[in-house]
């Protein structure tokens, strides 16, 4: 029986003895879905599905956004033989759920018919290779639905047994009894099935809700707040940046309506979003009758509300029509395009009470500073993960494909023409699409290319094969775009010329308003995270039964692979090793999913390894210009933390010191000698990395005082975060903070003198330090490293520990209320 002492050693500690150390593969455990600690109960079941060789389901219900989730490992491990039993109990199970496994020819799916109230939830996981504990086991509440695996509060217990354990054969025995009284489910069967599913579902057969009435969710209620406190403080303007998809429209359709102005103007960059602006509107609540267009084709002047184009409000024979106050509230939508005459013209000669402008993406490339536009005034913001967090878009499942070999190469960022539009990469397009399919029975699909000439032409390939394609471009007219998406939404029964996909080069990335795609399909290199962002969300849109996005992603030997988890997992470190762990991890919040083939995921790794840091100078100097703009003053390290997207240690390694990289940017009077300079380069490459609190600790107080005690280190570490510093830290602390620890080289980079000196038990700043620290411009640049330092270490080393979080929500408020400080003081150092 030695053969089995790990899974005794494993049954030990989770029934008899917690402290027993076993291998934690095979330890019992409860599965959740815990957000704050990043777990799925599909992890699990993935996890196992991916290596066994046989499995055995057994569900209450199945749903199509379920089998979505399992979809990647179904079509991986294609050797192992799967059976599946579900239920017709309340006829819940979804016909398209049982379509789509069919489509596994190693999967044998049957029913417990609808007299059996069959409401057993299981996952048997059989491995022939695995040793004595071959046997793994997943049981509980969780049903094979998106909601169950990802996000609801499920309780299931996962366990590991030898074959001829007593639970694994008593389950087994169970699954084949119902399995051989059970209804073989073929096409035939799910027909008749289908008649029965949508008498029970009637609501389940149309596209549209019943009329509601339509009322802000918790995020844009925030942004209200945050909207009406900007004029609370006499502001006549403010910027709200949200996130595609997040309902921008609406969230000011929801303010106009609480103010209720004289005249309102909504401006808008296409004719093709403008009605859709103004039907927003009317939902929420403003009279239709109040409502006018200002267009191309229609000039409604006179309305109270009205909505208009750019284009032809700038105008001078309708733009001076209006006096400058004639509206007392103004919104633009897209107005990162601020910056262009049409726009700049308007705003100038315009004069409302208050002026909202709205974007998805301020992070422009064109020099022209939006935030200055509105007086650095942020009245909200919406990011793409949190409004995925807060449920305000539709989950998605990104499939990053494996790009094709043409001639014996692998399509790359200079890939010709013929490569690109070639029937075998066409096939292999359509394959994928059609594998992955969508969330309802009809396809509503962008896809994306590299250029013009490549989305004519495979459109027209797409039509050849049967498909309902079309490419727009930049040259398309107005109405070509507008009937193109009108087929793309249409029902197919009432249009014949309705649409599967359109094809596009760029043009809607932004500003185009189709809630009901649910494939997108990229065909292009990712060369910026933020127009990745930008496309993907062309897709995220919530529309009524609408309950998950599909996106497969093309990936050949692109330079800028790299930047995939970057963009999907939305990471600001840039640092190679995070990257890395970020594929391991693929964690996003809700039933949202992140699956790259084995092919996909050696080249996005081969492109990091490429790559000698993945955020070069270039992309580090726009970041902080970027911020500068937002600010409106000279950033500091933790206004990355807060607002940015790149961690403040890629400055860091560029420069040796925050300082020295804002010098860098903005070569000013500075009121710092080379000494400052020199503990600043210390504090920065030594302590900011936040891998040891202590350190931070002594230097905090003694910022504020003159010594301070090994006790008072050790009581300070158990009050915020739970544990005592050992002695040969403390030690070790004295010893960094008086450049013991360095060498000669090191010690001479750092100003060569030391900060304290430390006879047990007192730490006790030197008198060089006491002199640095008399300069107010030198201490805001501490205190900022130091926030930072205690937000790395809060963050990154103890974020798993239950214990502390309260603690870590008090310790935020006083770093804010010191950075807010440290900011503060360096203005006035330096008299901006």
């Amino acid at each position: 029986m030695a053969e089995y002492g790990a899974l005794e050693q494993c049954l030990r500690e989770g029934f008899i003895d917690y402290t027993i150390e076993a291998d934690q593969r095979y330890v019992p455990k409860i599965l959740t879905n815990n957000k704050e600690k990043k777990r799925k109960v599909l992890d699990t079941i993935l996890s196992q599905l991916y290596v066994c060789d046989h499995f055995l389901f057994s569900v209450a219900f199945l749903t199509k956004s379920g089998i979505a989730c399992l979809k990647d490992a179904l079509i991986e491990n294609h050797r192992a033989a799967g059976k599946i039993l579900a239920s017709q109990y309340l006829n819940f199970t979804e016909p398209d759920a049982l379509r789509e496994l069919l489509k596994f020819p190693n999967v044998e799916l049957r029913m417990v018919t609808e007299e059996r109230a069959f409401h057993a939830k299981g996952y048997l996981f059989h491995r022939a290779q695995a040793g004595p504990e071959n046997y793994t086991m997943v049981i509980g509440s969780s049903n094979m639905t998106a909601n169950a695996l990802t996000h609801n509060q499920e309780w299931n217990v996962f366990f590991t047994s030898a074959e001829n354990g007593a639970l694994i054969r008593q389950t087994r025995e169970e699954f084949q009894a119902l399995w051989d009284t059970a209804e073989v489910v073929d096409e035939a069967w799910i027909d008749a099935y289908q008649s029965i599913y949508k008498r029970q579902n009637p609501k389940k057969k149309g596209l549209y809700l019943p009329f509601h009435k339509i009322q802000p969710n918790a995020m844009q209620k925030a942004a209200l707040s945050g909207i009406q406190r900007l004029r609370d403080q006499g502001e006549d303007r403010g910027l709200l940046i949200s996130a595609t998809g997040t309902g921008k429209t609406y969230l000011s359709a929801f303010d106009v309506m609480k103010l209720r102005p004289r005249r309102f103007l909504f401006v808008v960059h296409r004719e093709l979003i403008v009605k859709s602006a103004r039907a927003s509107y009317v939902k929420v609540g403003v009279d239709p009758a109040d409502t006018g267009l200002l267009t191309g084709h229609d000039k409604d002047v006179d309305k109270p509300y009205l909505f208009a184009t750019i284009q032809t409000l700038s105008r001078d024979d309708i733009l001076y029509s209006f006096a400058p106050d004639a509206f007392d509230y103004i919104v633009m939508d897209e107005v990162h395009h601020g910056g262009a005459a049409t726009y700049q013209k308007v705003l100038d000669y315009f004069k409302p009470k208050f002026l909202l402008g709205m974007t998805a993406t301020p992070e422009r490339s064109d020099d022209f500073d939006i935030y200055a536009l509105f007086h650095h005034q942020i009245a909200y913001e919406i990011r793409l993960h949190d409004a995925l967090a807060e449920n305000m878009l539709v989950p998605f499942h990104y499939h990053g494909v494996c790009e094709i070999t043409v001639n014996g190469e692998v399509l790359d960022d200079n890939s010709d023409f013929t490569a690109l539009t070639c029937e075998e990469r066409v096939r292999h397009i359509l394959y994928y699409a059609d594998l992955y399919g969508s969330d309802t029975d009809r396809v509503k699909g962008l896809v994306f290319c590299r250029s013009v000439e490549e989305a004519q032409t495979l459109a027209a390939a797409f039509v050849k094969h049967g498909r309902r394609a079309v490419a727009l471009t930049g040259a398309s007219r107005e109405s070509e775009r507008q009937d193109a998406i009108g087929h793309l939404e249409a029902d197919a029964d009432k249009d014949r010329d309705y649409l599967e996909y359109i094809f596009t080069c760029d043009i809607l990335n932004e500003g185009v308003d189709i809630p009901q795609v649910n494939q997108v399909i990229m065909l292009r290199p990712t060369t910026s995270a933020i127009v990745f962002v930008q496309q993907l969300g062309r897709g995220l849109r919530k529309y009524p039964y609408k309950r998950y996005l599909e996106v497969l992603d093309f990936i050949g030997n692109y330079e800028n692979n790299f930047l995939l988890p970057i963009a999907l997992f939305g990471d600001r470190t840039y640092d190679k090793d995070f990257v890395r762990s970020l594929m391991q991890t693929n964690f996003l919040p809700g039933p949202t999913s992140v699956h790259f083939d084995d092919i996909a995921k050696e080249r996005i790794y081969a492109a990091i390894d490429k790559k000698k840091a993945l955020a070069d100078l270039d992309d580090l100097k726009n970041a902080y210009r970027d911020m500068a703009c937002r600010l409106g003053r000279q950033p500091m390290m933790m206004d990355f933390v807060r607002f940015g997207d790149k961690d403040p240690m890629l400055f860091i390694a560029k420069k040796e010191s925050f300082y020295e990289f804002s010098q860098y940017m903005e070569p000013q009077p500075s009121t710092l000698n080379d000494a400052h300079r020199a503990v600043l380069k210390l504090m920065s490459l030594e302590l900011s990395n936040g891998k040891r609190i202590e350190e931070i600790l002594i230097l905090r107080h003694l910022l504020a005082e003159s010594s301070w005690s090994t006790a008072d280190l050790a009581a300070e570490t158990e009050r915020w975060y739970g544990f005592l510093p050992s002695t040969e830290t403390m030690d070790h602390a004295a010893r960094v903070l008086s450049l013991q620890f360095f060498g000669k080289k090191a010690q001479q980079k750092y100003g060569g003198l030391p900060l304290l000196s430390f006879e047990r038990p007192v730490y006790r700043s030197t008198p060089y330090f006491e002199s640095l620290k008399q300069n107010a411009e030198f201490k805001a640049y501490v205190h900022d490293i130091l926030d930072y330092g205690t937000y790395r270490f809060e963050s990154l080393y103890i974020q798993d520990d239950p214990d502390i979080v309260g603690v870590l929500y008090a310790m935020d408020a006083i770093l804010e209320k010191t950075c807010r400080v440290s900011s503060i003081t360096i203005r006035i150092a330096k008299g901006r």
